[in-house]
């Protein structure tokens, strides 16, 4: 009896395995109006989101910055050996009006 019960379960599981594997397989392939939707979606949704976005961006950089004080933290700025390239004070990114070295900004 516990042979055939568990027979029985494998089976069941066999059907709803195959059942997921067929389900899984058929959602690659789109349905009717779905590459509609999506050319819809981009057109009008992502498009016009990336320009809202790129306006946003033109718009804060040309606002005027201040640069903050200076203020020489003991753990920013640490130094235990020169830099390869340059004086070695200067990170290879180095802005002087925004990045400071560690005695404060250059132009000061």
């Amino acid at each position: 009896m516990a042979v055939t019960a568990s027979g029985r379960l494998l089976a069941q599981l066999g059907q709803v395995r195959a059942a997921a594997r067929r389900s899984f397989a058929s959602s690659g392939h789109a349905e009717e109006g779905s590459g509609r939707m999506w050319r819809t979606l981009t057109f009008f949704v992502a498009l016009p989101g990336v320009a809202v976005s790129m306006l946003n961006a033109y718009l804060k950089s040309r606002e005027h910055h201040e640069r903050p004080e200076f203020v020489p933290y003991p753990h920013l700025r640490i130094r235990t050996k020169p830099f390869p390239w340059g004086d070695g004070n200067h990170t290879l990114f180095h802005n002087h009006h925004v990045n400071p070295l560690p005695t404060g900004y250059e132009d000061d």
